[in-house]
């Protein structure tokens, strides 16, 4: 949960052009028990998956321990970087994700926070296999198919799954058309893979929306650059003035989402968190393109033998 109050920081309302312009509202984080949440989601996904499909136990612990080993991958990259608020999120049925904040990040520790979540699980899936192909354990068995199957199926490149991801980071993170159309591409791909969980169907409506806000708020990014507004920060580095302006293209571009509140009218309002979280993802972090040609394609061809070094695997100890 969380609520918002007038900067402290403030000195008074900053004046433009004859307009005035309030301190900008400070998000304040209420005290969660992170670690609880995940806990009772991690309950809640597995009665899901014991009640609806009506799987043993054991497939259900071994899925659950897939995705908690995954998701501290990425998390445990996130804090070696630095990173801020990192949390992860464990969506029943769906899967989980983990978030953090850096408003300074590089293509290079984009890719190893990428790669961190999948890449161990292949490798714990690839060894548990060979393993058992002399024990036989219908356990190891279960376990191993579970981090080879489903983090396998996470480097697939469609986005938002890990494989989409890299790809976006690797060539085309600031590039809003093909990301769109990589993004379109994507719902496609996801709509055939509907066929066999229909549950799924979820995933593609969802970045539909996202693709769909993005494009809004692209639009609000070339009004902010011809208007020579900075957007490459932080919500705290964000001027008072432009945090309304701000908060005005966004109540003129969502004005279903927004009814009863008016543009140009600088008031706190009960909405004021929902729109400081808009606000803030307007907002885009300075990415630091590190890589050189030589080294992206290194990162592909890793990424290819991600897929390949599995199937060796399985197939010498048929």
């Amino acid at each position: 949960m969380s609520d918002f109050t007038q900067n402290e920081a403030g000195t008074g309302e900053e004046k433009t052009s004859g307009l005035s312009f309030p301190p900008k509202p400070i998000l304040i984080e209420k005290n969660q028990n992170a670690i609880t949440r995940s806990l009772i989601s991690l309950v809640i996904y597995a009665l899901l998956f014991y009640f609806l499909f009506d799987q043993n136990l054991v497939y259900i612990a071994a899925i659950l321990l897939v995705i908690i080993i995954h998701e501290m991958g990425h998390f445990l990259f996130m804090k070696l970087f630095n990173y801020s608020n990192v949390k992860i999120f464990i969506v029943p049925l769906l899967g989980a994700f983990t978030t953090g904040k850096k408003q300074q990040v590089s293509q290079f520790q984009l890719c190893l926070i990428i790669l961190g979540g999948p890449v161990p699980g292949i490798l714990i899936g690839s060894v548990l296999f060979w393993l058992n192909k002399d024990l036989q354990s219908e356990t190891l068995k279960v376990l191993a198919n579970s981090f080879l199957i489903i983090n396998l199926l996470n480097c697939l490149p469609f986005y938002p799954l890990d494989g989409g991801r890299l790809m976006e980071t690797l060539f085309f993170r600031e590039n809003y058309v093909i990301r769109l159309v990589f993004g379109i591409i994507s719902i496609v791909a996801l709509l055939f893979m509907c066929l066999y969980n229909p549950l799924l169907i979820i995933i593609p409506a969802l970045i539909g929306l996202e693709l769909y806000n993005e494009n809004k708020h692209q639009k609000i990014r070339e009004y902010l650059k011809q208007e020579r507004i900075n957007y490459h920060l932080d919500y705290a580095s964000l001027s008072d003035k432009n945090y309304w302006l701000i908060r005005d293209c966004l109540l003129f571009s969502f004005p279903k989402k927004y009814i009863g509140i008016s543009a140009g009218k600088y008031d706190y309002t009960a909405a004021e968190p929902i729109l400081i979280q808009h606000v803030s993802s307007v907002l885009q972090v300075n990415l630091k393109f590190d890589l050189s040609t030589f080294f992206r394609i290194l990162v592909l061809l890793f990424y290819m033998a991600v897929f390949i070094a599995p199937v060796i695997v399985v197939v010498l100890n048929r």
